[in-house]
């Protein structure tokens, strides 16, 4: 079964960026737009025009520095759903920044849209600051995981959501009015942010600075390491403020400390019955669970990725560490006969070279 599993893309493009790599895999884009897709009721996918321009208002309105991109890449690629897809910040995850020797992040990415596992790629990509290597998709502007040699690495995790009422039914009204709110917020999208930490950004002080001030459109959660013993953090984002943890390095869908008004993230086969209980407990099942995986990582080979950690949404699992300029990624997809997502590529390993870090170019 191994020796039949597809390799995940590398792409080099220090030169074009996302522009090159969404026009030279504009292929692999449109099957990825079209799995996602799948995933919607027949009827609901005549709307990916209508979001497809709600979000290029709002995205044109921000303080996003890659909107040219983002309509460059539409225009490119020409079918629609570009601009929702840059827009959807809506991502489930569970992530761990472990200091041992040399600080270490893993993480998976959970997500109920199939063919993101599938259509994974590593793009090798560069800033002032110097080369990074970002596990991603054609089309998508921003970082949702990354790993910058001898910087640090970096992942997004979806923030808990706020909720103005308490019935589990309800859940869709919290979702819809959080959006309407955001719709008024011109700051720049998480994941943008975080991409111009890795363009810009020459350590992991400087990184962490610039994730925890920035004002940013949505709450998110930032898991960094650096490249040095004692470089690992948790920074709990709302939109102007910021929490930072050097201990409990470990982060899935909800704050550490709960919060009033605030619920972590459910699946979408549970969002009309989990109660806040249970989705609390969830989160926090699989956050500890990532914690308490004690093995070395180094030799790890995603090991680590066994439940509540996988789970029925895992799409990709990856391992990073900056201090090496190791970067490991798989991918995973529901299959039939299968109750969790089972690996659909070989195992990609990156090794980058230590001495591409720069000094700093952009302020921060």
């Amino acid at each position: 079964m191994t020796a039949e599993l597809p390799a995940i893309p590398f792409r080099d493009v220090r030169e074009g960026g996302s522009i090159r790599h969404a026009v030279e895999a504009a292929t692999q884009a449109r099957a990825l737009r079209d799995d996602c897709l799948a995933w919607f009721p027949k009827r609901a996918r005549h709307l990916v025009p209508l979001l497809d321009r709600v979000t290029r208002r709002w995205l044109m309105r921000s303080y996003s520095p890659y909107k040219a991109e983002i309509a460059a890449i539409a225009g490119a690629l020409d079918f629609p759903g570009v601009w929702f897809l840059n827009g959807s910040y809506e991502w489930g995850c569970t992530a761990l920044a472990r200091d041992a020797d040399t600080p270490w992040l893993i993480r998976t990415l959970d997500w109920p849209f199939p063919g993101l596992g599938r259509h994974v790629e590593v793009a090798r990509m560069e800033g002032p600051a110097g080369d990074f290597y970002n596990v991603t998709w054609p089309g998508f502007v921003g970082v949702l995981t990354a790993m910058a040699p001898g910087r640090f690495s970096a992942a997004v995790n979806q923030a808990p959501l706020l909720r103005r009422t308490q019935h589990p039914w309800l859940r869709p009204y919290d979702m819809l009015a959080n959006a309407i709110e955001t719709w008024s917020i011109r700051n720049i999208p998480p994941t943008q942010l975080l991409r111009q930490v890795f363009e810009s950004c020459a350590d992991f002080d400087t990184a962490r600075r610039k994730l925890e001030a920035t004002p940013i459109a949505r709450p998110v959660i930032y898991t960094l390491a650096g490249a040095r013993p004692g470089e690992c953090c948790v920074i709990e984002r709302t939109e102007h403020e910021h929490l930072t943890r050097f201990e409990n390095t470990s982060a899935a869908n909800d704050w550490l400390v709960r919060r009033d008004f605030w619920e972590a993230r459910v699946g979408g086969d549970q969002l009309f019955t989990a109660s806040p209980t249970e989705v609390g407990g969830n989160s926090k099942m699989r956050r500890e669970a990532l914690a308490a995986w004690s093995a070395p990582i180094d030799s790890a080979h995603f090991e680590w990725v066994i439940p509540p950690v996988l789970n029925k949404f895992t799409r990709i699992a990856v391992e990073m560490c900056a201090a090496q300029g190791l970067l490991r990624v798989t991918g995973y997809e529901t299959l039939p006969g299968f109750e969790l997502p089972q690996a659909v590529t070989l195992p990609r390993e990156v090794r980058g070279a230590l001495t591409e870090t720069r000094a700093p170019a952009l302020a921060s």
